[in-house]
């Protein structure tokens, strides 16, 4: 077995009890299960602590002690995401271009609200976060999904009548996909021959492995009035900071970005962002690389670790990495196992939560989230490699 070595400057291997914290992952793992006692792998966020630079600004400006009013637009917010974006990806930002919101979620409602209608047609890639599934089919638009390998499939959705959007997730979830810069491209071009508008969750950007580039899709896409797209995102995912809520985002057309923060600002009666969420943020992006590369480093040891023991454990099943993320996307569908009956091992006698391929639309796969210390990550592939093997015979 390769050697994995240890980041030194951070301690990821360090657990910390995250039960009665109100954490979704582990308190509230009886509302998708039905037990409240197994070791869940489940919610897309991580059991490590957010980086110090970041715990340490969140110290000071508690210590403050006044939490009034804020605005996103004064202050270093703005600045900061700017020179992240030139700095990790070399792609220009225009600050002015800038929006904000409480999560990713709701500024993809909102974009859903102004630029499709109900019955509309909003096309994704299949399998598809169920986040997107639910804010599309909750608004009562159509979701349309199309594998990620089949670009046929994709145009010919696209080209419907009554398509109004072209749903991005970039890097993709829950595939770890990244997306390169002529697919990119391609996208665009579809785009702008059916007058689709496109939408661009960029969450796990920040955790595309090496070896691999994310391209944001505001390095590709051109600005300008009728330029109907955005680029939504927020470095809560990266940095393990989702509690503290709030996100960004880039509109084309500068029309649609007056539109959108009016929406924000009166219908919405969000005018104030958090004041902790800037200052994670602002902490993040001008302190938090250190951290955020060792973290890349101690995921990808760890994903090496299950690609071992899958391929250990479970012949037949042929699995490699994402290319970015720390959630394992598993095909089983070589074993013959059924869904349910693997669901009902795992929790049952290996007391596991692994989220089912079913919950994505595609079921015989499984989504193990290793965003955890190794020691965590062991027990979770182990114990799925076990109950597949049991009810493989």
């Amino acid at each position: 077995m390769r050697k994995r070595g240890r980041v030194s400057e951070f301690d990821f291997d360090r657990e910390i009890d995250r039960r009665g914290t109100w954490s979704v992952q582990w308190d509230g793992i009886a509302d998708r299960f039905g037990d409240p006692d197994l070791l869940p792998f489940t919610i897309s966020d991580m059991d490590f602590a957010s980086p110090p630079a970041v715990l340490d600004a969140l110290r000071e400006r508690v210590g403050h002690g006044v939490f009034g009013y804020t605005d996103w637009r004064l202050g270093a917010f703005r600045e900061a995401v700017r020179d992240w974006y030139a700095e990790r990806y070399g792609t220009v930002v225009d600050p002015e271009a800038m929006v904000y919101a409480p999560s990713v979620l709701n500024q993809l409602s909102q974009l859903l609200r102004m630029w499709t209608g109900p019955g509309d047609g909003v096309v994704v890639h299949t399998p598809t976060y169920d986040g997107f599934r639910k804010a599309v089919t909750g608004l009562g638009r159509e979701l349309r999904g199309v594998p990620l390998d089949d670009p046929e499939a994709l145009e010919r959705e696209l080209a419907r009548p009554d398509s109004r959007m072209l749903l991005l997730c970039s890097p993709h979830n829950p595939t770890g996909r990244v997306w390169t810069a002529a697919e990119l491209k391609e996208f665009a071009r579809l785009a702008e021959r059916y007058e689709v508008a496109v939408v661009s969750d960029e969450i796990h950007a920040d955790l595309t492995a090496d070896g691999h580039r994310h391209v944001p899709w505001a390095a590709v896409a051109e600005p300008g009035r009728g330029r109907r797209w955005a680029m939504v995102t927020s470095g809560t995912k990266a940095f393990n900071f989702p509690a503290l809520s709030g996100s960004y985002g880039f509109l084309g057309d500068p029309d649609e970005r007056v539109a959108f923060v009016r929406r924000m600002e009166t219908g919405e009666g969000l005018a104030s962002p958090a004041v902790l969420s800037l200052t994670a943020h602002i902490a993040a992006y001008r302190h938090g690389a250190p951290w955020l590369d060792a973290l890349r480093g101690y995921v990808a040891g760890t994903m090496r670790l299950v690609e071992e023991r899958i391929a250990e454990g479970l012949p037949g099943v042929v699995w490699s990495p994402p290319q970015a993320g720390y959630l394992a996307w598993i095909d089983l569908r070589p074993l013959g196992i059924d869904e349910s009956a693997l669901q009902e091992e795992l929790v049952t006698v290996e007391r596991v939560a692994i989220m089912p391929g079913g919950v994505y639309g595609t079921p015989g796969f499984v989504r193990l989230n290793v965003g955890c210390p190794r020691a965590k990550a062991e027990r979770g592939v182990d114990a799925l490699v076990r109950a597949a093997t049991r009810l493989r015979g």
